[in-house]
């Protein structure tokens, strides 16, 4: 049986980059229909069923964050992107106190915009075998139980903190593709700060210490955007 295509909303008022997006993802295989502005994106969001949405901030009539707050009186799960022009620290802090799951600023790249919309999906919509076995996971030689927080190899267990055995987990459900920096900021310490970021990387080198006893498992860093376990 074929399966059924995600459906993305885009609310974008540049009609250029709008069909370059829509375009684009169509033929990555996203059903995608875009909407120029937040009023008619609104209304269109209440007539059809959609799995994400890619929303401008800077729109006529409605803005992208009364979109976003209206979309979520409707869905308060469905998972949605903003677009923004600007760089500034309010935009950014505003759209995730509204419920973003990310956020991309213009000028992107085609490829950035769509690991950032298969991460999420992944993330919303975790598969069968993953969810079942979320707490069990097998790098390289070790075994770790991210419930327990142990990891062990060879019959010798090591009891991780919590926030170590969250960054390990969230490596490992993205084992051998990057886990985004902001991300994983975001879901363990709760903001990107400066100081959470620096706090991070003490604990990713804690990481690498207790992983190398198999010569084949790396973190990898990538630069300015964040880490791969490579297992």
């Amino acid at each position: 049986m074929a399966t059924e295509k995600v459906k993305i909303l885009l609310a974008e008022d540049d009609e250029n980059l709008g069909s370059l997006l829509r375009e684009y993802l169509n033929a990555k295989d996203y059903e995608t229909q875009l909407l120029p502005d937040g009023e008619q994106a609104l209304e269109t969001f209440k007539k059809e069923d959609f799995d994400l949405c890619i929303i401008d901030i800077m729109m006529p009539k409605m803005d992208g964050f009364t979109l976003a707050r209206e979309v979520r009186k409707i869905n308060s799960s469905i998972p949605f992107i903003f677009l923004t022009a600007k760089s500034m620290q309010d935009d950014v802090l505003e759209g995730f106190s509204i419920g973003a799951d990310d956020y991309i600023t213009k000028p992107f790249s085609m490829e950035e915009l769509l690991y950032r919309i298969k991460a999420i999906l992944r993330r919303a919509s975790p598969d069968e075998e993953s969810e079942k076995n979320r707490d069990q996971y097998d790098i390289g030689r070790y075994k770790f139980d991210a419930n327990k927080q142990i990891l062990t190899i060879d019959g010798k267990s090591r009891k991780l903190t919590t926030k170590e055995a969250e960054l390990l987990k969230l490596l490992c459900n993205n084992k051998n593709q990057m886990l985004d920096r902001n991300y994983a900021l975001r879901t363990i310490w709760e903001d990107d700060s400066y100081f959470n970021a620096r706090s991070m990387d003490v604990y990713i080198t804690k990481l690498r210490k207790y992983l190398k006893e198999d010569p084949s498992i790396q973190i990898l860093n990538v630069h300015g955007k964040g880490y791969k376990l490579i297992a």
